[in-house]
């Protein structure tokens, strides 16, 4: 017997390997490439995707100027300053951020505030405004330019309804017989009221008296006394009080109420409580002290 002899065919030494190509021998396209138009594989779910977010990208621009016009309407609005009457407080070109959503909640303008209102009427008739082009009035309509088809005016809050102020040539301003301090805001150089001296003048309630800080430079309730309310304005004009200076960053500034406005004895009704209190007290006594005469004098 010969050694190493093995029953069966002789296999030969190198095997091939096994073809496991699919029948017909087509051939395996690398993993990702076999994904078909529309299926689960990366190639579709990324189509997908870009497809939708041109669909959504119409919706997410409507909602975000839904939410810019409510902001503007109800919360906040940017206004241009067009002028130098609230010099050195603001600058022409300065853009202001204006609180609208505390007089929704009944809130009135208080001394001190510089406010944003509409022409009351006769303020502004020479006042030529340029003709906005399309996108001024897209950003005006979203509320991220003045509207430049409404006439505003933008000063400070002097007196309130119901308060008396006076200035007299060479004098301070005065309300309700209290003297402003004003050096903190008035512009330097600038008398109180030089130019155009006025009053005393009672107030109306629902109105304010205004006057810019550049006094020398400002046509506010001083220049209008001939016209309904003596120049105040009515509350129902007003848009909104003036809270920070936005824009140029640089003059980046809150605009807070001074504090010669909160000095003891300005608010009329204030000055005025004491007696009424006095007077409310004293009627009870009086009247207790009546009954007692009387019933003295029944008696005997």
């Amino acid at each position: 017997m010969a050694v190493g002899a093995r029953s069966g065919h002789d296999e030969p030494e190198d095997r091939p390997e096994r073809d496991e190509s699919p029948a017909g021998g087509a051939a395996v396209p690398p993993e990702g490439e076999g994904d078909t138009p529309g299926g689960d594989g990366d190639g579709g779910r990324q189509a997908r995707r870009q497809r939708s977010f041109w669909l959504e990208l119409p919706l997410l621009v409507g909602i975000a100027l839904v939410l810019a016009l409510l902001i503007k309407t109800f919360l906040v609005q940017a206004f241009s300053i067009p002028s130098d009457s609230m010099q050195n407080t603001l600058q022409r070109g300065d853009r202001v951020l204006v609180d609208k959503l505390t007089p929704w909640f009944g809130s009135e303008p208080e001394r001190g505030e510089v406010v944003v209102f509409h022409d009351p009427g006769g303020w502004l008739e020479d006042t030529v405004t340029p003709e906005p082009n399309a996108v001024q009035k897209f950003l005006s309509f979203i509320g991220l330019m003045p509207s430049s088809e409404e006439k505003d005016l933008i000063k400070r809050v002097i007196a309130v309804g119901g308060d008396t102020v006076e200035c007299k040539e060479n004098g301070p301003v005065t309300v309700n017989g209290k003297s402003l301090d004003e050096k903190s805001f008035i512009f330097p150089g600038n008398t109180p009221c030089n130019d155009k001296p006025f009053g005393p003048i009672k107030v109306p309630d629902g109105r304010i008296f205004v006057m810019g800080d550049h006094r020398q430079n400002s046509l506010d309730s001083r220049y209008h006394q001939e016209l309904p309310g003596q120049g105040t304005v009515s509350t129902d004009e007003v848009v909104g009080r003036a809270v920070v200076v936005a824009w140029p960053l640089g003059r980046w500034s809150t605009l807070p109420v001074p504090d010669t406005f909160d000095q003891p004895g300005l608010n009329a009704a204030a000055a005025m409580a004491p007696a009424a209190l006095g007077v409310a007290g004293a009627v009870p006594l009086v009247l207790w002290r009546r009954r007692r005469l009387t019933a003295g004098r029944t008696a005997g």
